[in-house]
């Protein structure tokens, strides 16, 4: 099986032309301009920041940090080693025992509720890789609770509250102005024998991720490859471009498309996205791999996220 190798890197910018000298001349097809086109991506990006206000979504995060083995107290008092926004000033501890198992248990007469049901301990099943599975969810207020989290075989708390200023009043992003000539018909490539892609995050933790192909194209007589993943039935680029650390994200923004038909696939990168990580402090996300790394500047979708103190 042939791998895409990248390195432990932090998370900075680092631009790459991809050479694709033995590959075919790819024709592009820029979008129609018109009021429609214009129209539907505002919808699309509309629908964006609908769906990222939602109840218990990233917007909601407020606290995070990794886990150490043994007793990790929390609570809203500065001497505890993980400071919980609204919670009780000394709520209680997480343990994380050396097979990875984590249990919370109140202190001073705190209680949590699991389950809806008040508790002073309870084992906290964690969401697991990729977040395929729902966590133990302790509240301790109406609409804040914590949980615990699983990435590259570390443990993480998370804290969330449905209140939190970033969701209540997200400040929405800065866009580049649409340019319909963003949207291109890339050239689908599929790959004779199984590849798979390694990805880094910007704590370090990598995985492979299988690809079947990449999708090349022109722009400005040069030609280009971005190799996808598969997500909900839809191909998921993580790429940077030179915009990268300037106008935009500088670890990767991310881009959707339908999966290929009739060997061409249509790239609309007026639908580029931020990373959550890029929104709040308390996710950790992908950095783009090198052959994603694009030596052109996409002035088009999402720029740098600016508020809450970005």
């Amino acid at each position: 099986m042939a791998t895409a190798s990248i390195p432990r890197v932090a998370c900075r910018t680092i631009f790459a032309v991809l050479s694709l000298a033995a590959l075919p001349f790819i024709s592009v097809r820029a979008a129609e301009a018109g009021g429609d086109y214009a129209k539907q991506i505002a919808s699309a990006r509309a629908s964006r920041v609908e769906s990222l206000q939602r109840s218990d979504g990233y917007l909601s995060l407020v606290g995070s940090g990794w886990l150490e083995q043994g007793d990790n107290t929390i609570g809203a008092a500065p001497d505890n080693r993980f400071a919980v926004p609204g919670a009780p000033a000394h709520l209680g501890v997480l343990h994380l025992a050396a097979d990875g198992v984590v249990s919370l248990r109140t202190v001073d007469g705190a209680s949590v509720t699991v389950d809806g049901k008040p508790v002073t301990a309870a084992s906290m099943s964690t969401q697991g890789a990729q977040e395929k599975h729902t966590p133990t969810r302790a509240y301790f207020g109406p609409e804040r609770y914590l949980y615990v989290v699983e990435t590259g075989g570390r443990r993480g708390l998370r804290v969330k509250d449905n209140a939190a200023p970033l969701r209540t009043h997200f400040p929405g992003f800065d866009y580049f102005p649409i340019d319909p000539s963003w949207k291109i018909e890339a050239q689908w490539q599929p790959f004779e024998t199984p590849h798979t892609l390694k990805l880094v995050n910007v704590v370090g933790a990598e995985s492979d991720e299988p690809i079947t192909g990449q999708a090349v194209f022109e722009r400005d007589g040069k030609r280009y490859a971005l190799i996808p993943m598969e997500e909900d039935g839809r191909l998921f680029f993580v790429f940077t471009d030179r915009t990268a650390g300037k106008f935009t994200y500088g670890g990767a923004r991310f881009l959707y498309a339908a999966m290929p038909k009739d060997g061409k696939v249509v790239l609309d990168f007026n639908l580029a996205e931020n990373p959550p990580c890029a929104i709040t402090p308390h996710v950790v996300c992908p950095l783009a791999p090198p052959e994603n790394r694009l030596g052109l500047a996409i002035t088009a979708g999402e720029k740098k996220f600016e508020g809450a103190g970005h």
